[in-house]
């Protein structure tokens, strides 16, 4: 074996899937540096594979983890290469694979031609489902799904659903490891009366969604509501990059008590927008954990979520659902939240901390 040195109790670990680290995208990536960031006891060295089109800057090293450029985009069509091509380097190198993310999973029958090390794989929840994918884009990921579960020495999930779901297709167990929430909390921000001033909103008088615009995520749903019920919204998402995103800008961008923000990824500016809110919307109707989620359990926001077992299982049933437009009106016209907020902030101290994330996952890795 080629790569680091390592003691007889370490393993070299090659975390493959992600745009890369610093994390500046979604919550694979989030996933990715907390695990480097939190590698506390030495169990695990870290090689993360990077997309070399997403870094200007290409250091070497990051928090004592080895960065690996790879030269392919991570997200469409090219993500199945460069999720090939990233296992196969990893290979040469590395003790164990960690894949996040399926769409690579076609190259793991001829990995395992080649190579006994171990690989994990960790689903992005039930990618095939996602209501963005054309018939063609869900039967490969379909297909790259049974692949993984099949070839992959072992599946992690991050929503009990999920595994519910593993379990009844394909008759296996898979280690439960969901998302950390005390992600960027910070005790003081100087600024924050004029960060709230710049997006035109005031503490405790606004809701806040921060979601990429995508249908899965129902933005139009949240939209119309908020537009019915006439309370402040500040949404946040990237308006301007996807058709879905630019329509409804054209449509709800001029009403009034509608703030239709871009992404914002100043870790800071995310923490105050989201803390001085007076309740957190949440549209994923997909997936499994989702970081944005637990971040605002874990800050005490009350939560109003789309109504599916992926949400109902992360707040372990105490927010409040909708499913549809006039659910979310009557919803937000009651404001009865209640201690909700402190219901929110025990689950996710209890589950959704990031020292008890990694070793979690650090105790998957070692039990494989």
């Amino acid at each position: 074996m080629t790569g680091r040195m390592k003691t007889p109790d370490t393993i070299n670990v090659a975390i493959i899937g992600t745009v890369g680290v610093p994390a500046s995208y979604g919550g694979f990536e989030t996933l990715a540096e907390n695990l480097v960031v939190h590698n506390r006891d030495g169990r695990v060295r870290y090689t993360v594979y990077c997309s070399r089109r997403a870094y200007s800057e290409r250091p070497g090293e990051f928090c004592g983890a080895r960065l690996r450029y790879v030269g392919f985009r991570p997200n469409g069509w090219q993500s199945v290469i460069y999720d090939a091509v990233s296992i196969f380097r990893a290979l040469r190198h590395e003790d164990m694979v960690v894949a996040f993310g399926v769409s690579g999973a076609v190259a793991l029958p001829f990995a395992k031609l080649f190579s006994r090390k171990k690989i994990v794989v960790h689903t992005d929840g039930i990618e095939h489902r996602r209501e963005k994918w054309n018939r063609v884009a869900r039967w490969y990921l379909k297909l790259s799904e049974a692949l993984a579960v099949r070839f992959a020495d072992a599946v992690v999930v991050d929503n009990q659903a999920v595994a519910d779901y593993i379990r009844g297709e394909y008759g296996i167990e898979s280690p439960l490891v969901e998302f950390g929430g005390d992600n960027s909390v910070f005790d003081d921000v100087a600024d924050e009366e004029g960060i709230l001033s710049a997006y035109g909103v005031r503490a405790g008088e606004y809701a806040v969604a921060i979601c990429r615009i995508e249908p899965e995520n129902n933005p139009e749903m949240i939209l119309e509501a908020f537009r019915r019920c006439g309370r402040r919204l500040l949404f946040i998402g990237n308006w301007r990059s996807t058709q879905l995103g630019v329509s409804l800008s054209e449509r709800y961008g001029n009403v009034p008590n509608i703030v239709m923000a871009p992404a914002v990824y100043d870790k800071e500016t995310v923490y105050v927008l989201r803390k001085c809110a007076s309740v957190y919307v949440h549209g994923h109707s997909a997936g499994g954990t989702n970081p944005s989620l637990v971040e605002a359990m874990y800050l005490g926001l009350p939560v109003v979520a789309f109504d599916v077992v992926f949400n109902r299982q992360t707040t372990e049933g105490h927010a409040m659902y909708f499913k549809s437009v006039d659910e979310l009106v009557n919803i937000l016209g009651g404001e009865a939240y209640g201690d909700m907020g402190a219901v929110m902030r025990e689950v996710a101290e209890r589950r959704y901390k990031w020292d008890l994330i990694v070793d979690k996952f650090v105790d998957t890795l070692m039990s494989v």
